[in-house]
């Protein structure tokens, strides 16, 4: 957990940070549309998209919340 932490500081106090949160967004995205894709075109349970959804939401929402957290915790 503090190897995470240190990451998190480096890319906090590098210039990459809005880089870092965008490509996790668009990780996010590609995970939603992953899981709609899933549960659309495929038999599987509902339980794989909609954990492919929730996850892709929260690499959405959260990457600038967490290198804040990182920043002020550094």
């Amino acid at each position: 957990m503090d190897e995470l932490l240190d990451v998190l500081d480096l890319v906090a106090d590098s210039e990459l940070e809005g880089i870092v949160t965008w490509l996790f967004r668009l990780l996010g995205v590609l995970a939603v549309l992953a899981g709609i894709g899933v549960l659309l075109f495929t038999d599987i349970t509902l339980l794989v998209p909609a954990v492919l959804i929730v996850v892709g939401l929260v690499l959405i929402a959260i990457p600038s919340l967490l290198l804040e957290l990182a920043e002020l915790a550094g």
